[in-house]
Order: structure tokens, then C-alpha cells, then sequence
């Protein structure tokens, strides 16, 4: 794959990137540094900056408005349910945090406001949700400790630092995108098979292997591999991170 360099030719995330890029529109000639946000954002004019805003980017659309909802109504209902033990809330927490992870995705993308604020905060927003539901589940279930343990390894440590890996690469406005950089990094973390394993694979199977008299040595298995998948996805990007890579076109 061939690099790029601004005495090249156009630069990853600058017009002729964007060009080929659906969705994008123009960004203030004021403001160039982050264009790969700015250019999501079709309700910042040209010559006005919104409130509450990070380089010229607003931070009031309604994508966070349902992250930040969404993140605190899981927090709040998760520790009630670490305080009383409680299944179903629990389960509410959890409900909460999937399925508003997935409104405000959708929003973003419905709205043409996504921006790499807003993919930074959904991302920061989801291990406080996963935090809190994991502490819940561990005092109703103790038992799954070992699982729980690797995959809170997996989640907070080394698929957070995989998942904010995408800032590396201006033109990207979130990990979803990925593709344009690498695809089998991709396929492996951010597209919708993976994303759902990701955050729902091993809780549903620990919620269900008692109930169907499973072994859980089997949930601790697959907490392993997906460790051992975003270890090597890590490795991976750290490689990619090494060289200049051209994105490619969407």
C-alpha cells in the first residue's frame, strides 16, 4: 500500500479524500485542522461556532444528548442493582446500555452528525455502563469471577486503547470506518457480527450456561479468545501505525 505525503499529493482526510467519502460536506477554511469531524457536522456554518464546542465542532447534537442519557440512566440503575443484588435490574441496566448504544449510532449516522467527539465519548461511555453492570453481575453471580475477569481485562484495557487507535488516522471519524485502513481489523472488532460479540457474546452465554446446566469453564474459553483477538488486532494496528497508510476509498 502506498504512502502519502502533502508534497505527494492530497492528504488522507483532505478534499479529494472526502470527495470520495458519502456524507461529507465542507468545512470552514478557518478551521482545517480536524476536518475529519468538522466535515460531518452540516449544522456548523461557516462563519459561526457553536456553543460548547472542541475546534469548531459542536458537542450539543443529539447523538451525545442519547450517550449521555443512556450512560447515566445504566450507571444509576446498575448500582441499585449491585446494592440489592437484583437480577432484574440488572437486566434493566443492561438493556439500557445495548440498546441506547445502539440508538445513538444510528442517530449519528440518520443525522450526518457523526463526529470523532462524539465516537470518543460513546466509546468512554460504554466501559462506565460495562463497569458498572460487571460489579452488579459479580456479586449476584460470584462464580463467574475467572470470565468476568478476563473479559473486564479485554473491555477496559486492551480493547479501549484498540478502540481509540482510529485518532491515529485524521480522516477517520470513528472505528466503524476502519475498513478504509485495514479490513481484516475491521471485520474483527467493528463490524456489526463483531460488535455484538464484543459487548453481548459472553454475558448472554454466563446468563444462559446455568440454566441449560453448561459447563462455565466454556464462557472462560471464549473470554480467552476474544482476549487473544484483540491482542493480536492490537498488534496489528501498532504495525499499521508504524508506516504512512493511505485511506482508501469507501
Amino acid at each position: 500500500m502506498t504512502s502519502r505525503t502533502p508534497a505527494d499529493g492530497p492528504v488522507p482526510g483532505g478534499p479529494a479524500d472526502r470527495a470520495a467519502t458519502p456524507g461529507f460536506h465542507s468545512a470552514p477554511a478557518a478551521a482545517a485542522a480536524d476536518e475529519g469531524d468538522r466535515a460531518r457536522v452540516s449544522a456548523v456554518g461557516p462563519a459561526k461556532t457553536p456553543r460548547l464546542s472542541i475546534n469548531g465542532v459542536s458537542a450539543l447534537t443529539w447523538p451525545n444528548a442519547i450517550t449521555a442519557v443512556r450512560t447515566g440512566a445504566a450507571i444509576v440503575v446498575g448500582l441499585i442493582a449491585l446494592l440489592q443484588a437484583s437480577w432484574v435490574l440488572l437486566l434493566a441496566a443492561y438493556l439500557t446500555y445495548w440498546i441506547g448504544d445502539i440508538l445513538d449510532g444510528w442517530t449519528a449516522r440518520r443525522l450526518d452528525q457523526e463526529t470523532r467527539l462524539g465516537a470518543v465519548f460513546d466509546i468512554l461511555s460504554d466501559r462506565a455502563c460495562s463497569t458498572i453492570c460487571v460489579c452488579a453481575l459479580l456479586v449476584i453471580r460470584p462464580e463467574f469471577a475467572v470470565a468476568l475477569g478476563v473479559y473486564y481485562v479485554q473491555f477496559m484495557v486492551v480493547d479501549a486503547v484498540l478502540t481509540l487507535g482510529f485518532l491515529h488516522w485524521p480522516g477517520l471519524i470513528s472505528p466503524n470506518y476502519f475498513y478504509r485502513v485495514d479490513r481484516l481489523i475491521w471485520l474483527l472488532n467493528w463490524s456489526p457480527v463483531a460488535k455484538a460479540c464484543n459487548t453481548g457474546l459472553l454475558i448472554v452465554l454466563l446468563l444462559g450456561l446455568p440454566l441449560i446446566g453448561g459447563p462455565l469453564l466454556i464462557a472462560v474459553a471464549v473470554a480467552v479468545i476474544q482476549l487473544a483477538l484483540k491482542v493480536f488486532s492490537g498488534y496489528r494496528m501498532l504495525r499499521l501505525t508504524t508506516r504512512r497508510v493511505a485511506l482508501k476509498a469507501d
